[in-house]
């Protein structure tokens, strides 16, 4: 029996579905005294560490936490849950951590976009059987804005690079913590898990990884849902946002049965995009609801869903905050939400008026779950002009004449699935966007949707010129080679296709084939 702190912050789901697939019952944290009587806990999830800590309080669990982890019975802390183990965070100045461990909780200072979002690998610095039969080369799933700073070397179980090393691991006995998710790292991931859960496990000899561990790049399949004409939720895929053929929604299969393929494929993340929309469902019968509960089932890695996440009220009159929408997300397996159209609404807003509300959907979320649970999807246009000082957007040279043999461009961004377009640009809507609290951008491009002729590279260096967070390459792309070309010639961390991925036109495993020996990757 595993005992099971679900505070309701992020996505534990995926913890509790990885827990089960290895034969373990799971029980849920309903009052203190559960805690106390826990023969093996486990504190998983993401989120802002004040507000952990504030339902930890409400809740009346900090007591129960420290006499359970002072008694040293099994204990894993999964990324937040490792971080709470600390006294305090720069995330939530004045408020106090369970203190088990002296140390604080600072975030990054680096060069390298922020949040550390991706595959990354770790130097065990101790015998531990929570990497018991490990290689080495293995990597894990990290996403996280802050890092832990332990007083005591003794409490350091392992380290992982991302500019300067940081502390990815802690143990003190039987009490155990990593800033990664095994939980959404596949095997390896389920490994550690199942590591923690035999108290017999060998706990052979420290990981060795030669020289510093390295951020792999990733590719990430995506896939647009939508009903088809008969109402079945499938699978689509346009050419430059349109997805019928002959009049009919291209079907190109079942969604769960497409991830789980792609999971098997060595996808590195998955990415729904819900382009039916909510139209008036009642929240609780929202078909993405029951294809995440599934997906996250057997699929061991993240996954990102857009689509619908705002305020809205469905058929009934029953009215839904974007907060909410992204919570039952979040609950059914998601660990990440994706605004679009309303992301450029929000951004408007704030540019207009110069001030943060507090209550759009990226401020709220990133308040509650953090900000790398919030990822904007940017949908631009190519817009040439005759000269930069044409418009007031930012424009760039382009080695990509226009149809009148114009040498520069902006890039329009759109909403309503590119119907409408907008008077702002992509890199001052990204660059807004970050001020409110987002932490990742999936940067689509109109103009290359479909096309197979690569990546808009000049669209990708003008953005993550404009941000700090990572930014998700996506559109155009049609071979091996463009995936090598995206991630030599721009920074993108990660690079995304559908349509070639869903014919089987370029494998994703042929994807990591090319690029191995080239590009950090995760193989």
């Amino acid at each position: 029996m595993i005992t099971f702190l679900d505070y309701g912050a992020g996505n534990v789901r995926s913890v509790i579905n990885a827990l089960e697939s290895l034969g373990e019952t799971v029980r849920l944290v309903t009052r203190p005294e559960e805690i106390v009587s826990a023969e093996r806990l486990v504190f998983p999830g993401v989120g802002n560490f004040g507000n952990v800590i504030e339902i930890l309080n409400e809740k009346k669990l900090m007591e129960p936490l420290r006499e359970y982890l002072r008694s040293n019975r099994p204990f894993l802390g999964i990324c937040i849950g490792l971080q709470a183990l600390f006294e305090e965070s720069e995330e939530a100045p004045g408020v106090k951590g369970l203190g088990f461990i002296p140390g604080t909780v600072k975030r990054f200072v680096t060069d390298l976009a922020v949040p550390h979002i991706g595959w990354n690998g770790v130097r065990a610095r101790k015998p531990s059987r929570l990497f018991s039969g490990l290689r080495g080369d293995e990597k894990f799933y990290f996403v996280h804005s802050f890092y832990v700073v332990p007083e005591a070397e003794e409490d350091v179980l392992s380290l992982t690079d991302y500019g300067d090393a940081f502390v990815s691991g802690i143990q003190r006995g039987n009490v155990m913590a990593t800033q990664f998710h095994p939980e959404k790292s596949g095997e390896a991931g389920l490994r550690v898990l199942r590591n923690f859960l035999d108290l017999h496990a060998d706990e052979g000899l420290p990981i060795h990884v030669p020289g510093k561990t390295r951020l792999a790049k990733r590719i990430i399949a995506c896939l647009d849902v939508r009903s088809n004409d008969r109402g079945d939720l499938v699978v689509t895929k346009g050419d430059q946002y349109d997805v019928r053929e002959e009049g009919i929604v291209r079907n190109l299969g079942r969604p769960v049965d497409l991830a789980r393929r792609y999971y098997q494929e060595g996808a590195d993340e998955i990415t729904f995009l819900n382009i039916t929309g909510f139209r008036d469902f009642p929240l609780e019968d929202m078909p993405m609801i029951e294809v995440l509960k599934q997906t996250s089932e057997e699929v061991f890695v993240p996954l990102t869903i857009g689509g619908g996440i705002r305020d809205y009220t469905d058929k009934d009159g029953r009215k839904y905050t974007a907060l909410e929408v992204a919570a039952e997300y979040f609950r059914s397996g998601a660990d990440k939400v994706s605004i679009g159209s309303d992301a450029v609404l929000i951004a408007e807003d704030y540019l207009r008026t110069g001030r943060r509300t507090g209550r759009s959907a990226i401020e709220e979320i990133s308040r509650v779950y953090g900000n790398q649970a919030v990822v904007i999807s940017i949908d631009p246009r190519r817009v040439y002009v005759d000269s930069p000082g044409e418009v007031r957007h930012r424009v760039i040279g382009t080695r990509i004449p226009g149809p009148k043999g114009e040498q520069y461009c902006w890039y329009q961004c759109t909403i309503k699935g590119g119907r409408e377009g907008r008077d702002l640009d992509a890199m001052t809507l990204a660059r807004a966007c970050e001020d409110l609290g987002a932490g990742e951008i999936l940067l689509n491009c109109i103009d290359r949707d479909g096309t197979n002729l690569g990546f808009d590279l000049e669209l990708i260096n003008a953005v993550k010129k404009a941000v700090t967070i990572p930014v998700i390459a996506s559109s155009g792309a049609g071979c091996v080679e463009h995936f090598y070309e995206v991630f030599t010639e721009t920074k993108a961390e990660s690079a995304l296709a559908a349509g070639i991925f869903h014919r089987e036109e370029v494998p994703i495993a042929a994807v990591k084939q090319f690029l191995r020996g080239k590009v950090e990757i995760r193989l």
